[in-house]
């Protein structure tokens, strides 16, 4: 997975730890509860919402790839957005399950910059997946006629790969800056995983430029590919508002259903965990916000699509079928 890369000090990025003007060997992650009885529970809580993450979006990227029928661009991106969320959980749950098991809070300073790197990488394309998903959408329900035209593989292809390229510059980008800092001697970071904030606000040295970029990105990406969401749907509603059979208005509100519930679960979880956080100030609540957008919602997902969506749910029999036969 993702993140096992970072579970080993002695790797390639160890070297960073030296450039750092503190000589950080250890951050150290403080989870959710110093309770020794908490725990096992915790650690079964979030070994199955990783298990179920995996081997649920796992099956929705299998069911796709052998049924024909789903040879489609929506189930290409869906596809795509499994393969991430895969990855997205895998880069901050593996590492906490780890530390449980092993009695120990401790993630090397190559770790934690490792760690920021892929959980910006994930989210960001995750995002941008989002609005290429509502691009699918507008283009099928305000233009039918011409939807296999313009959603060719070419563009299909064009858009995947340019939501990984985006995606990774933007992690590089922040990545490198962390590089810059100096941190001070008290290295505890109140959360389960390494957050860019968080770690921002263990710095000793001047971060001006960090919160500036940090902002702006999430502005301009995040903010951007919000409102691109917002003008597909407000297009695709005035289009399914002009229907005038009530079962084509069912039909065509149908495809954006599953998509629609998606987006509002992963942006209102992302918006409650700063709006708790600005609102308590409290990095606990941030912390337990967080579950939500990085392992919540990722393990959501295969459900949300196989449940409302009667291709998928063939898909999956069909594959499950196959897989059971002698």
């Amino acid at each position: 997975l993702c993140y096992l890369i970072s579970l080993f000090p002695g790797s390639h990025l160890h070297h960073m730890e030296a450039r750092n003007e503190t000589q950080i060997s250890n951050f150290l992650l403080l989870g959710f509860s110093e309770e020794p009885g908490l725990q096992p529970i915790i650690f079964g809580l979030f070994l199955s919402m990783c298990l179920i993450t995996v081997f649920g979006n796992l099956l929705i990227i299998l069911a796709i790839s052998t049924d024909p029928s789903l040879h489609t661009p929506m189930y290409f991106f869906l596809a795509n957005l499994s393969f991430v969320d895969i990855c997205f959980t895998s880069t901050t749950v593996p590492k906490m399950l780890w530390n449980i098991q092993t009695q120990s809070k401790a993630i090397t300073y190559a770790g934690c910059i490792t760690q920021i790197y892929f959980l910006i990488l994930f989210a960001v394309l995750d995002i941008f997946l989002l609005s290429v998903m509502a691009y699918d959408r507008f283009v099928a329900i305000c233009h039918p006629l011409h939807y296999t035209v313009i959603m060719n593989p070419r563009l299909c292809g064009l858009l995947v790969l340019v939501s990984w390229i985006m995606s990774i510059l933007n992690s590089l980008l922040h990545s490198l800056m962390m590089l810059r800092l100096s941190f001070c001697t008290h290295l505890h970071i109140p959360h389960f995983f390494c957050e860019l904030n968080q770690m921002l606000q263990l710095a000793c040295s001047d971060t001006f430029l960090n919160n500036l970029v940090m902002y702006l990105a999430a502005v301009l990406l995040a903010g951007g590919s919000f409102i691109g969401i917002l003008y597909s749907y407000s297009k695709i509603v005035s289009s399914i508002c002009g229907i005038s059979s009530a079962q084509g208005k069912y039909k065509a509100f149908s495809t954006c259903a599953s998509h629609l519930s998606i987006v509002s679960l992963f942006y209102c979880t992302m918006l409650g965990v700063y709006l708790s956080s600005a609102a308590t100030h409290s990095s606990q609540s941030s912390a337990t916000a967080s579950v939500m957008y990085t392992v919540v919602t990722p393990m959501l997902n295969p459900f949300i699509y196989s449940l409302r969506n009667k291709d998928m749910q063939g898909a999956l029999k069909a594959f499950l079928g196959k897989e059971t036969l002698p």
